[in-house]
């Protein structure tokens, strides 16, 4: 009996990772906001997104304006770890999908134009990757998700790294 119950939480462990491995592959997340059909920002499909994706929030492209710098560093165990560096930007997931503020907001990851999810922070790390040249891309985004530019420049930063 004892090992039958072991088997069964054993299973209902590893059977839960590969439901959450297989919806995060197809885009599904907790957020209540379907991701699958979400690439890069000049490829978004605005038909199940507001108006929100489809302009930019420009700031004045002064010392107060945002930056952005990523980092790539290969995880010692498995994946990459992507650093995301920002000044005059303040992560606010509390804010997430609600009105814009001056200078805050979340970050999209993509991995080769599929957007992989929502950053709230420095740090993520990134796991299996294909094989081969892959393209890292992070945007700084409005509470709304509508992209942030500088004057008419995207906030978006772009790394190539090689997947052995």
């Amino acid at each position: 009996m004892q090992r039958s119950l072991s088997l069964l939480i054993i299973g209902l462990f590893f059977g839960g990772g590969l439901g959450f491995l297989l919806a995060a592959a197809n885009g599904v997340t907790l957020d209540s906001h379907d991701h699958s059909h979400d690439v890069a920002e000049t490829e978004i499909n605005h038909d199940d997104h507001g108006d929100h994706h489809d302009t930019a929030v420009s700031v004045a492209a002064d010392e107060n304006a945002p930056t952005l710098a990523i980092a790539l560093h290969k995880d010692p165990m498995a994946g990459w770890n992507l650093e995301v560096k920002t000044t005059n930007f303040l992560f606010a997931p509390e804010h997430a999908s609600m009105a814009n503020a001056d200078g805050e907001g979340h970050a999209h990851v993509y991995i080769n134009g599929q957007k992989l999810g929502r950053l709230y922070g420095g740090w993520m790390h990134i796991g299996t990757l294909p094989k081969g040249e892959v393209d890292v891309t992070v945007s700084l985004n409005a509470n709304d998700h509508s992209p942030l530019s500088v004057g008419d420049t995207l906030l978006s930063v772009s790394k190539i790294i090689q997947v052995e």
